[in-house]
């Protein structure tokens, strides 16, 4: 368990506030908005919930896993599947963006405190990886010595808050509604937690069919107000 200095060091970078460009991008939300699949907070609370035990499970939540204890090569191939296992174009270049947002800002809180992320973003720089925020967070997490389940379960608080902060801007959400789904997908991400501590880097880009639609159909929308 990390101390209370380092917890609030990482949760900074994962705050929903951090200015990395996450308010600007739904990730297919706004597909099921523009087809009135969401109506008011149940429909969002299902397709949050459903997000999460799908593209988070074998997405972003499966690379923070195997991220701990990995090598400069091991995370440059879960950055290439991962990418390439993303079929709408949308999500990666909305991916890409988030990540060079967030290792620049980590770099100028910390400078070069961190080799192995270094190492990352030159790859990145150079064309050789792709980038994806949550290896950057993951590699950052555990290099500041928080456990798997907490580098796993900030990173899921953090796309679920900026998630819910979106839906609040555009189902129309109300704060209060928001919170109360925010807390109930908390309980989730922990129980499944447990789950994707079974899976190997073969699980990763697993996505929900619905979800990837979504997303691809996101790309033709004529009013968009996110992205992706």
């Amino acid at each position: 368990m990390a101390d209370t200095k380092t917890l609030m060091d990482v949760f900074q970078i994962c705050d929903s506030t951090f200015p990395i460009g996450t308010f600007n991008h739904s990730f297919g939300m706004e597909n099921y908005l523009v087809n009135r699949k969401i109506k008011k907070a149940p429909q969002f609370k299902c397709w949050l919930m459903n997000y999460f035990r799908s593209q988070y499970c074998f997405g972003e939540g499966l690379l923070t896993l195997l991220c701990e204890e990995a090598t400069l090569t091991e995370i440059l191939r879960y950055d290439d599947l991962m990418t390439k296992s993303t079929l709408a174009k949308e999500t990666r270049d909305g991916t890409k963006l988030i990540a060079r947002q967030m290792y620049l800002l980590i770099q100028k809180i910390y400078g070069d405190a961190f080799p192995l992320l270094n190492g990352y973003v030159e790859a990145v720089e150079e064309g050789k990886a792709y980038g994806n925020p949550a290896l950057v967070f993951a590699i950052f997490a555990y290099a500041k010595g928080l456990s798997s389940q907490e580098v796993f379960t900030l990173y899921g608080y953090s796309v679920a808050s900026t998630l819910t902060q979106n839906a609040v801007r555009s189902v129309p959400l109300g704060q209060r509604e928001g919170q109360v789904i925010l807390h109930d997908v908390i309980k989730e991400i922990e129980g499944l937690y447990e789950n994707v501590c079974a899976f190997d880097e073969d699980y990763l880009g697993a996505n929900s069919p619905g979800l990837e639609i979504a997303q691809i159909l996101h790309e033709s929308q004529a009013a968009r107000l996110f992205m992706s």
